[in-house]
């Protein structure tokens, strides 16, 4: 009974289906034959359009040469310095002759005509023609000599002297209209399409074909049928009002039972229009026989589709099987996916070692420089880097499912691409020294250095592949790193940035380069296998690119090295900067790096310096003893450490002969300063600038040098107590929390009184007067009453500061945590470990001072 009843089912629905099968391909033939007719014209229009533009171009360009060659004309005989005579006509004439042109006069405004050479032309509308020359500097129309031959006729303005004092308004030159038709070859042959020039009121400049009459819309009254609704006069008016409005025409019409598609656009230089027919005869019939095709082909289709789906239920059952089989690979991968997640937590210590390593490192160089306020300070700010970037793989490893599925979140907010690439050179310098590679950042057009980006994900993209390029490039390799700026197609409001991260390591076959941002991949190679990693960090800085809406490119060959290209149109900060003006001081850069030279150079004297380059120490020397020797003294010099043939050392020694002591040079590096600080310094050195060489990091380094610092410091310390006399109202339960905000925000002038927890920071709130707080710093977990919920009461209390900061403070950082904070009408959040400048970033943007 079951098997009778799915043979009926199955009966039924395949009859069904033949029944529909056959009524959607009657319905897809009859639909396509009535399309015909429109694909037809609508490909007609294109192709005319297209054909029509390229024989403007062609106009354009023989009327521009031939403008050009009147202008020579002008330019061997200048009216300004010609004398009338007959030595000024025959040099004229001579002139038209030699470009091939069969007629020369001169004309006034008036119309009066000197002919210099060939015989007398009348001119097509010779007054127009005259008053559209005296308005342009060139002009085009039409002619005939006494002979009756057409010309083709070149005007342009030029003064000269002519016969009995008179002045002429232009100078115009004649060649025979067979020439300009032989050009721009409108008569087709056996082409489809043929081609007239008419002037605005229809009047034949050049015909082609089986035209006869005198004016083009003549023709058409006399020779066009009326089709869908339009009569000859219809397309008669249509054509004057495009002409009228100086626009393109397109119609189709019907000639002796055949469908011709007309296409008119104007020509430059000339009130000619160039008209364009392209009739259908062949195409019909074409249309006819392919409409014969399609129903033998539909027909046929049909038949293939039936089979097929009887083929289809005969393997229902197999492919049934084999969707169990597939269900059982998906459950192997999916084991295999899950114990590369397992390798990827066991293997994540050697990602989390970078960053721990310079925390380590620095801290060991502070305590063993602990008398060295300046070497501290640089070691804590190092410190604080390899900090952030913890904790960025920190947040990596919490979100991974967010970055596998593609849902990944960005908080965008203005950062500083100087500060962002030396913090890069900062947290990759360790890595690059402990494999003596040779390492340089350059950076090229930088239009704006402040823009809106998540820089804690730009500082992951660009950590990701420096870390690979450090990982397989061998020792003493060499790893660059560039940045540069161009015009950004979404608009002036964004900028362009190219970062490039290029290696001469082990490289990579083309196999695995199409599969190198899949999650969990590894090159199956020696060299790659003796490396820790875990194969995701390609995925993630692919998945981070897309979310910026950027692109990435990879060139790579096996054993040559790699070069990543990330392209991300940036949004510009508009910052009010101060004016980064330098006097004038005469400065060299010297380093073995062409593109370093031209950046450095060009920023310097952006910032009105007056800047040189040299790439190699012997050449540097010879120019300060040049300069020397013509008391034109440099006065300062920025000096690569690391330069092929003379080196650092020897170079400033060099120097140092003919500059004196008293002359700044300072070492460009990318490396870090204390290791060639002591010898840089007996060498001569004043100080140190480290690359990139942004114009920001310049000016500030060189004005230590240039401007009086006093000034400078006092501003610095008023601006550390701005915020004097202003109150936070810090709810925080944590009580080593508590100490470290209000250790900072103490330091920089603020008043700051602690709540335990959501509760007491309502009631504090509540029981102070109006104005009494000027913000609130809420942390989200508290007992009693969360963040959530107090920011939510005191939005909602009848009070006029109700509306007053409220700054979201906690460990709750993903993209969720801060949708949530400011849907309970917080302002902005800020996610612990406390970014100090970010803190301050926000405080500045709510709080006066």
């Amino acid at each position: 009974m079951v098997v009778s009843k799915t043979k009926n089912l199955l009966f039924i629905s395949f009859t069904c289906l033949i029944a529909i099968c056959i009524a959607v391909f009657t319905w897809i033939t009859i639909t396509m034959a009535k399309r015909s007719e429109a694909s037809i014209s609508d490909i007609g229009m294109i192709y005319m359009s297209e054909m029509s533009k390229q024989m403007q171009q062609k106009f354009s360009a023989i009327i521009d040469l031939r403008l050009s060659q009147v202008r020579g004309i002008v330019g061997r005989t200048n009216p300004d310095t010609s004398l009338y005579g007959e030595d000024m006509l025959e040099e004229l004439a001579l002139s038209a002759n030699i470009r091939g042109f069969t007629y020369l006069g001169l004309y006034t405004k008036e119309g009066e005509c000197e002919v210099v050479y060939g015989k007398p032309v009348v001119l097509w509308d010779s007054s127009e023609f005259l008053k559209e020359l005296s308005q342009e500097k060139s002009r085009v129309t039409s002619g005939h000599d006494e002979d009756g031959e057409r010309l083709l006729i070149l005007g342009i303005k030029a003064g000269y002297k002519m016969e009995g004092g008179k002045e002429s308004m232009g100078l115009v030159a004649g060649l025979p209209m067979s020439y300009l038709q032989t050009a721009l070859t409108l008569d087709g042959g056996d082409s489809l399409v043929y081609s007239h020039v008419i002037h605005g009121n229809g009047d034949y400049v050049i015909r082609t074909g089986d035209a006869f009459r005198d004016s083009y819309f003549e023709r058409i009254k006399k020779i066009y049928q009326e089709h869908k609704g339009k009569t000859p006069e219809d397309y008669v008016d249509e054509f004057k009002k495009a002409i009228a409005a100086h626009e393109d025409y397109s119609t189709l019409v019907m000639v002796d039972g055949v469908h011709r598609h007309i296409y008119s656009s104007p020509l430059s230089h000339s009130d000619w229009y160039l008209v364009c027919v392209m009739p259908y005869g062949m195409l019909d019939d074409a249309i006819h026989d392919l409409g014969a095709q399609r129903v033998l082909i539909i027909i046929s289709a049909c038949s293939i589709v039936l089979l097929t789906i009887l083929i289809i239920f005969r393997l229902y059952y197999r492919i049934t099987q084999q969707q169990l089989r597939s269900l059982d690979e998906a459950k192997e991968e999916a084991v295999r996916a899950n114990r590369a997640k397992s390798e990827f937590l066991s293997n994540m210590s050697h990602d989390i070692r970078t960053p721990m390593n310079g925390i380590v490192g620095m801290t060991a160089i502070a305590i063993a420089n602990i008398q060295d306020p300046i070497r501290v300070k640089d070691c804590l700010a190092k410190i604080t880097l390899s900090s952030k970037h913890l904790l960025g793989l920190i947040n990596d490893v919490l979100d991974m499912s967010k970055i596998e599925s593609g849902n990944l979140s960005l908080n965008v907010h203005q950062i500083s691409l100087q500060e962002t690439m030396e913090n890069i050179v900062n947290i990759v310098q360790s890595q690059v020294e402990a494999k003596h590679q040779h390492f340089d950042i350059f950076i090229e057009n930088i239009v704006t250095e402040n823009v809106y980006c998540d820089s804690v994900r730009l500082n992951q993209i660009l950590i990701n592949l420096l870390s690979n390029a450090v990982k397989f490039t061998p020792e003493g390799g060499e790893i660059h790193t560039y940045l540069r700026q161009e015009e950004s197609p979404k608009g002036e409001d964004y900028v362009r940035c190219h970062f490039i991260v290029k290696d001469s390591g082990v490289g990579m076959t083309s196999d695995f380069q199409d599969k190198i941002f899949e999650t969990f991949t590894r090159e199956k190679t020696l060299e790659v296998e003796r490396t820790e990693g875990t194969g995701l960090g390609m995925a993630i800085t692919k998945c981070i690119v897309d979310a910026m809406d950027g692109d990435i490119a990879l060139q790579s060959k096996q054993g040559e090295g790699s070069e990543f290209h990330i392209t991300l149109d940036l949004e510009k900060a508009f910052v009010q900067e101060e004016d980064m003006v330098l006097p004038p001081w005469k400065v060299l850069v010297v380093d073995n790096n062409k593109d370093l030279c031209y950046s450095a150079v060009s920023a310097l004297k952006d910032i009105g310096l007056d800047a040189e380059w040299a790439m190699n120490g012997e050449t540097a020397v010879n120019i300060v003893k040049k300069h020397h020797e013509e008391h034109n003294d440099y006065q300062m010099v920025l000096l690569d450490w690391k330069m092929p043939g003379m080196n650092g050392v020897e170079t400033m020694c060099a120097m140092r002969r003919h500059l004196g002591d008293d002359v700044p040079i300072l070492i460009i590096s990318a490396y870090d300063w204390s290791e060639i600080e002591e010898e840089a310094l007996k060498a001569g050195a004043h100080g140190f600038i480290s690359k990139p060489l942004f114009k920001s990091n310049l000016y500030y380094r060189l004005s230590h040098y240039m401007m009086e610092e006093s000034g400078k410091k006092d501003k610095e310390e008023r601006k550390e107590r701005k915020w004097a006399g202003k109150r936070i109202l810090l709810a925080e339960d944590n009580d080593l929390n508590w100490e470290i905000a209000e250790d900072i925000l103490s330091d920089v002038g603020f008043l700051l009184e602690r709540a335990e927890n959501g509760q007491i920071c309502l009631d504090k709130f509540q029981q102070s007067e109006a104005g009494y707080y000027d913000v609130i710093l809420m942390d989200i977990r508290m007992p009693v009453m969360n963040g959530y919920d107090a920011a939510k009461a005191i939005r909602s209390l009848e009070r006029e500061d109700r509306q007053l900061p409220i700054i979201a403070m906690t460990a709750d950082a993903f993209s969720e945590d801060i949708e949530h904070c400011l849907a309970c009408g917080m302002n902005e959040h800020v996610a612990k470990p406390i970014d100090i400048n970010r803190l301050i970033e926000l405080l500045s943007k709510y709080i006066e001072y």
